[in-house]
């Protein structure tokens, strides 16, 4: 019993984890949803997701080697080689869709709407819903592995889960709370997302075995990840207390 609880503390630890850039990304992602339902859409989303999550916990369990096992090559000269598996696709599509969205959401700042009347227009609350759960998916994989490595109970890492994702739920509305009242950090949560786009596409390219130009992709690691976070973060620290400085000078 102590040990299947002192598991389950680290897998609930995981989970919090490594769900960082999974909550910063339902933040902003919820904010593309009519204001009324912001919130709703952030608490629907992440549940929906857990459930999601513990099925497809399920299902690695039961069928792993389906997705390890190769759908096809690529081979391009000397210049590409890579061997794609279901799971290096869906974590390399995951990754090119947040840099997508950053890109987009980075672009939108940059535009200056001297108009107010043509702004950005709000999504629905279930297609911003539907895309939540999506990238919600994509994010499970790494802690749905990671938690295979770490216990083959069933019951343990399922309620793990719930646990994360209950603390997602209570955490999300908060994230979204302080981004709304700090407009200023939300280029930061964009750019972190950036490097967790990143991330996943050197993860999907060392799944997949993908070689550019004779190199072979590396993934990076979760101690270079948080090292960029924490150095982008200070960053943004450092230079809005010098333009403080500035503005009062």
């Amino acid at each position: 019993m102590i040990d299947y609880l002192v598991t389950l503390g680290m897998l609930t630890l995981l989970q919090a984890v490594l769900g960082f850039d999974n909550l910063l990304y339902i933040s902003l992602a919820s904010k593309r949803a009519p204001a009324a339902s912001q919130a709703r859409v952030r608490k629907v989303g992440i549940a929906v997701a857990v459930l999601l999550r513990i099925g497809l916990l399920f299902l690695l369990m039961k069928l792993i080697q389906f997705f390890q096992n190769p759908l096809f090559a690529i081979e391009f000269a000397s210049y590409i080689h890579g061997e794609f598996n279901l799971h290096s696709l869906i974590v390399l599509i995951g990754g090119a869709f947040i840099i997508y969205t950053a890109t987009k959401e980075v672009l939108h700042m940059m535009t200056l709407e001297q108009d107010k009347a043509v702004g950005r227009k709000s999504q629905s609350a279930a297609r911003v819903t539907a895309t939540i759960v999506l990238m919600n998916l994509v994010f499970s994989f790494d802690s749905i592995l990671s938690a295979m490595a770490l216990s083959d109970v069933m019951s343990v890492m399922a309620t793990a889960i719930v646990i994360g994702g209950v603390l997602m739920i209570w955490l999300a509305d908060h994230v979204s709370t302080f981004l709304e009242k700090n407009r200023m950090y939300e280029v930061l949560g964009l750019f972190i997302l950036f490097v967790v786009g990143i991330m996943l596409l050197s993860e999907g390219g060392h799944l997949a075995h993908l070689e550019l130009f004779g190199n072979a992709v590396m993934p990076m690691t979760k101690t270079t990840f948080y090292f960029v976070i924490t150095v982008l973060v200070l960053c943004d620290v450092v230079q809005t207390r010098y333009k403080r400085k500035l503005m009062a000078r």
